[in-house]
């Protein structure tokens, strides 16, 4: 059975017989965190291999370390900068701004900071699972792995 938070998800789906529409983005919701504009998945207009909305990290937030198990992702950051520490331990570095594509690999650890104490990064996200952060698994940075 469906929670009060899964039918709001579905109800602002409007159905135009082969073309579903979020107006506004829908409703947010926070996960590891980031907030999310609800965007399109498996949950709410039925995708079977894609998912996308928008992710915000909050001034000076971080995206907690994480893998993406078994799917890929891009995103294009719309507003802000971020730093990218990824790879075993996390000892790779990489600063991206508005305007830059990303493209993550499945399988590469990585963690986000919002590199603004005053201004949240917002990104659009999209990934190659409909069920959008099913698939993902926390990550220790002092974990060894190859």
């Amino acid at each position: 059975m469906k929670d009060d938070k899964d039918n709001l998800q579905l109800s602002a789906v409007e159905d135009h017989d082969g073309i579903l529409t979020i107006r506004g983005g829908g409703p947010r919701r926070d996960w590891n965190g980031i907030h999310y504009k609800q965007g399109m998945s498996a949950k709410n207009v039925g995708t079977t291999k894609l998912s996308a909305n928008i992710a915000t990290i909050p001034p000076g937030g971080v995206a907690a370390a994480h893998i993406h198990v078994g799917f890929e992702l891009i995103l294009y950051i719309v507003e802000g900068k971020v730093r990218h520490e990824f790879g075993p331990g996390l000892k790779q570095v990489l600063e991206n701004e508005a305007g830059d594509f990303i493209y993550i690999k499945p399988g590469v650890p990585h963690e986000v900071f919002n590199l603004s104490d005053t201004e949240p990064a917002v990104a659009f996200v999209a990934r190659s699972s409909a069920n959008e952060w099913d698939d993902i698994i926390p990550y220790d940075r002092n974990e060894s792995r190859c």
